[in-house]
């Protein structure tokens, strides 16, 4: 499902699709500078360390009001999948199928995100299976975070 960005590089999904950005407050500014940075960061509580994702101006657990972006192992497992053959957006429909994946991020509490899995998209997806995160640069200066198996 790549196609060349006009630099020789390639990009799992098709051009057209809206940039990703951070929300107006801000409170997810700090997943989206790691991720320029080909780092994968969560918030973690200061008060009581509980990790969390998506972000949000207090802890989910002790609900104080110091969560802080915290950079974790871009590693993690298969949770679930989604293979997607209906297109949520005018500019993927020439790229479905393609696979979505829930990953379990084992040394982040265990927190979950959503995005891609790279490769065919008719493999064989496994639940656990071992994943690490392809920071994908694009050139209107955001970077999404792929997942692909190890």
């Amino acid at each position: 499902m790549s196609e060349n960005r006009g630099d020789g590089r390639k990009t799992y999904l098709p051009e057209g699709m809206p940039a990703p950005a951070p929300s107006r407050d801000g409170v997810d500014r700090g997943f989206y500078e790691a991720a320029r940075r080909h780092e994968l960061a969560v918030q973690r509580c200061q008060q009581c360390g509980t990790f969390q994702f998506p972000a949000e101006w207090i802890c989910h657990k002790c609900h104080a009001f110091d969560p802080q972006w915290h950079r974790v192992e871009p590693r993690g497992k298969i949770y679930s999948f989604e293979r997607i053959w209906h297109p949520a957006h005018p500019a993927l429909k020439s790229a479905c199928p393609y696979l979505v994946v829930v990953v379990e991020l084992e040394n982040a509490g265990g927190v979950r995100m959503v995005g891609n899995l790279l490769g065919d998209p008719m493999q064989n997806v496994r639940f656990d299976a071992l994943v690490e995160a392809v920071f994908e640069d694009h050139p209107a200066g955001h970077t999404l975070i792929q997942w692909r198996t190890v």
